[in-house]
């Protein structure tokens, strides 16, 4: 590729959104050329609207430091700079719908790492190795929104990640009952240990909304694309609790699974490391070259030294063994804010862009 294509982080100010910078430093087909954020940070350059609260272990990147700063809701301004735009907004969920939608209206592809529209009918929430096939109901997003180029693609909640992927490459023995504990991190509610001294020697075991997305966002995952609208499966039953853990990075789960068609622990292990999505098969960027990765060790996945696994955009799975009451049992783990966040976001947008959807204007 000769030219990056111009991107814009929405919603560049904050935790998710500084991680969209610091992947995009040196992106081999994507350049940093617009950052918004709330009116408040509008007008400084970059270097100064996120003063004091630079949360990446790496500085801030050279090239966006002096980048102006601009009123995320001025979004002719903002889209007249950029092929396309990341969204990491933290707003009302109605207030986020409208304004993805206003900038997708002006033509602009919109690649979100928000929750408001994952349910929207006509807006695919992927997981590239997975359901690549649910881009095509685009068209129908387009038509209703009365654009040739512009649509909203969204990022499934980070959580679901540590699981669903090991769940995935197993479809073909239909698993019909699913019970999951997430074990989240920190990072995951936009905070580090100097935010949250309450959560040092401590495990709160209450996510706000968490379990309801952990358990319904898989089936739409898995759901089918239907006169120009996803419609989610009906099976497995998935059963969820979600923990807050005092981790930095790194959703962790453990997991309970029954199936139509038991398979043996060795056909398991063979489709997990046998397991390719379109991603590998193109070969995009931020791919990891082995999407699950299994330990044999008794006391790993480790959430301290496996979340990084393929640049964090791996998933990790260990301790599979039989069980008592279900077929089987495993733990996963996945980087929340890589392969859960930020880095699943550019993923997508790899994958859109390889596929024809994002295109320079």
């Amino acid at each position: 590729m000769t030219q990056k294509l111009k991107v814009g982080i929405v919603g560049g100010t904050g935790m998710v959104g500084q991680r969209f910078v610091q992947l995009l430093d040196q992106h081999p087909w994507f350049e940093v050329t617009a950052i918004a954020a709330s009116a408040s940070s509008a007008g400084k350059t970059y270097e100064e609207a996120v003063k004091n609260r630079w949360k990446m272990a790496d500085p801030i990147p050279e090239p966006v430091k002096n980048i102006v700063v601009q009123d995320a809701s001025k979004v002719e301004e903002v889209t007249s700079e950029v092929d396309f735009i990341f969204c990491a907004v933290d707003m009302k969920k109605d207030d986020v719908k409208a304004l993805e939608e206003a900038y997708a209206k002006t033509g602009t592809p919109v690649v979100s790492n928000n929750s408001a529209h994952r349910w929207t009918p006509d807006v695919p929430m992927v997981i590239p190795e997975i359901n690549p096939d649910h881009l095509k109901v685009i068209e129908a997003q387009r038509k209703r929104l009365g654009t040739s180029t512009g649509f909203i693609a969204v990022k499934p909640n980070c959580s679901i990640q540590s699981y669903v992927p090991a769940l995935h490459a197993l479809l073909e023995y239909q698993p019909t009952q699913v019970i999951a504990s997430t074990y989240q991190a920190i990072s995951g509610a936009g905070k580090n240990f100097d935010d949250w001294p309450e959560i040092l020697d401590n495990v709160i075991p209450y996510i706000g909304g968490e379990e309801e997305k952990s358990e319904q966002e898989p089936l739409r995952i898995w759901g089918k694309v239907e006169n120009g609208e996803i419609v989610k499966a009906s099976e497995p039953v998935i059963s969820t609790q979600c923990i807050r853990v005092p981790v930095t990075d790194g959703h962790m789960a453990t997991v309970f699974v029954s199936f139509k068609e038991k398979p043996s622990k060795e056909e398991i292990l063979t489709r997990w490391s046998q397991y390719k999505g379109r991603p590998q098969e193109l070969g995009l960027p931020s791919a990891p070259e082995q999407f699950i990765t299994y330990f044999e060790e008794e006391n790993r996945p480790q959430t301290k030294l496996d979340r990084d696994v393929e640049k964090g955009m791996g998933v990790s799975v260990g301790r599979l063994r039989e069980d008592s009451i279900y077929d089987f049992k495993f733990v996963g783990l996945s980087h929340n804010t890589l392969r859960g966040a930020a880095g699943g976001a550019v993923l997508i947008a790899e994958l859109l862009k390889a596929e024809g959807y994002i295109q320079p204007k």
